[in-house]
C-alpha cells in the first residue's frame, strides 16, 4: 500500500524562479552568463550538463527576464525557412532545450535570422556544441564561436541544501542524519530531491511516522524498485 501512495504520488509542476535557484560552485559561473545577458559576445550562448544539473532552471530564469519563446530542438523538423523568418520576427528571444537534436539548416538558418534582428539564442544540451556531430560547417564554425559554459551535477553541499529547501517549503522536520543520508545514497539531482521529499512527505503522513533515516531508506528503497 504504502509503494502504491509513493507510485500515485502527483507531484506540483517544478518552479523555475530565480528565488528557488540554490547557487553553487558547479553552477555559478553559468548563472553569471545568464545575468550578463544581454551583453553576450554572440547571438548564442550554450549552456550544458548533465540532467539534473540545473541547466533547465537557468534557462527558465533567463527565459523570463528575456521574454524568450520556449521550445525543443524537435520543434524545428520541418519548419521552412518563412516558418523561422516568422519565428525570429515575433520574438527578441528564444531558448532550445535539447538543441543537439534541432535539423541542422532550421538552427542555422535561424542563428542567422536572430543575429541579424538583433536577437539570441540559449542552447541548453548535455554536451557543447563542439562535440556535436555537425555536417554543416557554416552551422558548426557559428557554434563553435559561440560561448559555451557548463553546469556541474549538484555536490553535496548543494544536493543537501536543495533537500532542505524541499522539505522547509513543505513545512517538514527531518530527524538527525536523514539529509546525510539521502545525499549519500538518492540520485544526485534537483529533480530526484523533489521526488524524494515528496514521497517523504506522503509516507509519513499516511503511516504516521517520523521522518528519520529508516523511513528514509525504505523510501528509497521503493523508489529504486518503482523505477
Amino acid at each position: 500500500m504504502a509503494n502504491q501512495l509513493i507510485l500515485d504520488l502527483a507531484l506540483p509542476p517544478p518552479t523555475y524562479a530565480r528565488e528557488d535557484f540554490v547557487l553553487a560552485d558547479g553552477n555559478r559561473e553559468a548563472l553569471a552568463w545568464i545575468d550578463r545577458w544581454p551583453d553576450w559576445p554572440a547571438p548564442a550562448l550554450s549552456l550544458n550538463g548533465p540532467s539534473g544539473c540545473g541547466k533547465t532552471h537557468l534557462g527558465r530564469i533567463w527565459a523570463a527576464r528575456s521574454h524568450a519563446v520556449v521550445m525543443e530542438g524537435s520543434d524545428l523538423v520541418g519548419n521552412s525557412v518563412a516558418d523561422l523568418t516568422d519565428l525570429a520576427a515575433a520574438t527578441p528571444a528564444i531558448l532550445i532545450e535539447e538543441a543537439q537534436r534541432a535539423p541542422e539548416r532550421g538552427l542555422f538558418h535561424l542563428y542567422n535570422l536572430m543575429r541579424e534582428r538583433g536577437g539570441f539564442l540559449l542552447l541548453i544540451s548535455p554536451e557543447p556544441p563542439a562535440r556535436w556531430s555537425i555536417a554543416l560547417p557554416d552551422l558548426a564554425s557559428r557554434l563553435r564561436a559561440a560561448p559555451a559554459v557548463s553546469v556541474s551535477p549538484p555536490d553535496d553541499e548543494l544536493l543537501g541544501s536543495i533537500i532542505l529547501k524541499q522539505l522547509a517549503d513543505r513545512q517538514l522536520h527531518a530527524g538527525a542524519g536523514v539529509v546525510q543520508y539521502l545525499v549519500s545514497h538518492m540520485e544526485r539531482s534537483a529533480e530526484a530531491a523533489r521526488h524524494v521529499v515528496a514521497a517523504l512527505d506522503r509516507r509519513a503522513l499516511t503511516e504516521r511516522r517520523e521522518i528519520d533515516r529508516r523511513l528514509a531508506a525504505d523510501v528509497l528503497a521503493d523508489l529504486a524498485g518503482a523505477s
